[in-house]
């Protein structure tokens, strides 16, 4: 499920976002009650809840990034806990520049579908400085 939930939010971010892309193969994987805190210092930050909120991160991501590659993903199991290490390849939308970057995710999952989810970056400074224009 996760794996369908990465592959979803890649192809939304590339095709634009809001408007342009559907929201339907990310809102299969989330649980009505879902809950994703971002770190306060990004444009992006703050806490998103329900589907509708994940759809508003979403779009806020994709107008800050053309492309979301993911080059490696390890995932490590504790009951409904999973930690996931991902290391991706992201492209600005509006200067181009190319950031390669770590983020650890602690999700929470409950009935196949995700209930939290709160991303840890590597470097929240390097995503700030490949957006500033």
């Amino acid at each position: 499920m996760l794996q369908k939930f990465y592959a979803a939010e890649a192809a939304y971010i590339a095709a634009g976002g809001l408007g342009k892309a559907s929201f339907d193969g990310l809102a299969a994987c989330l649980a009505p009650e879902v809950v994703m805190y971002q770190a306060p210092g990004l444009p992006y930050g703050g806490t998103w809840r329900g589907p509708r909120g994940i759809e508003e991160f979403m779009a806020a991501m994709s107008e800050a990034w053309q492309s979301l590659d993911f080059l490696e993903q390890r995932f490590v199991l504790d009951g409904d806990v999973v930690v996931v290490m991902n290391r991706g390849r992201l492209r600005a939308r509006a200067t181009g520049r190319v950031l390669d970057t770590s983020v650890m995710q602690l999700i929470t999952v409950k009935d196949g579908l995700i209930t939290e989810i709160h991303p840890f970056y590597w470097d929240t400074i390097a995503v700030a400085e490949a957006l500033r224009p």
